[in-house]
């Protein structure tokens, strides 16, 4: 990676608001009463996806006023690419025993779905009495999809290259304060053409 950003411009640059941050905020209150209505009572073991869920996590654990415990996991299919890999690549798997806990996994983005399919499979097979997924943003195309969908989804999207709030493109501007779609016609990071 060079220690100089790909795109040193502000994301409005490249790319279009979808998403404000006021927007955000409304999303993750209406996200944070509907987890809590269900796991308030549950003392779960709430764990962060990494990188892209770190952001999104933190906004929405201080939403959540009952009792929890945070940890996180690092595990990708996309280890620097646009597209992922077929096989879940682990970082560091959650420190905690998750055997009979309530499990809440928090996401940036729910786009074909098997980062998170695999990581509900592998809370349920350590054991865990339940397993949800909460995501800021799910994205409605016609690709396939694994076969579950997150319980809990703050907003929804079009087919787009998103980023911003936690979503990078091409490891920039997880740090936009909204989240935003590049251009059609622009050339993103890295030098690829977005159409």
């Amino acid at each position: 990676m060079s220690d100089r950003p790909r795109h040193p411009a502000p994301p409005e640059t490249f790319a279009e608001l979808i998403y404000s941050r006021a927007q955000i905020d409304a999303a993750l209150d209406e996200l944070a009463d509907a987890i809590t209505g269900r796991l308030a009572q549950r003392f779960p073991l709430v764990v962060s996806v990494l990188n892209g869920g770190l952001i999104v996590a933190g906004h929405l654990l201080t939403r959540l006023d009952f009792p929890l415990e945070v940890d996180y996991v690092h595990a990708t299919r996309y280890r620097g690419a646009r597209t992922g890999a077929d096989r879940l690549h682990w970082l560091a798997p959650p420190h905690n025993a998750l055997a009979d806990r309530h499990v809440l996994l928090i996401d940036d983005i729910f786009d074909e779905g098997h980062t998170l399919a695999a990581l509900e499979k592998y809370c349920a097979d350590k054991g865990a009495a339940s397993v949800a997924s909460a995501v800021l943003l799910k994205k409605n195309h016609p690709r396939p999809v694994a076969a579950m969908t997150p319980a809990f989804i703050a907003l929804e999207v079009e087919d787009r290259y998103v980023f911003g709030f936690g979503m990078d493109v091409d490891h920039e501007w997880r740090n936009a304060n909204g989240i935003y779609a590049v251009k059609s016609g622009t050339v993103a990071p890295a030098g690829r053409r977005v159409d």
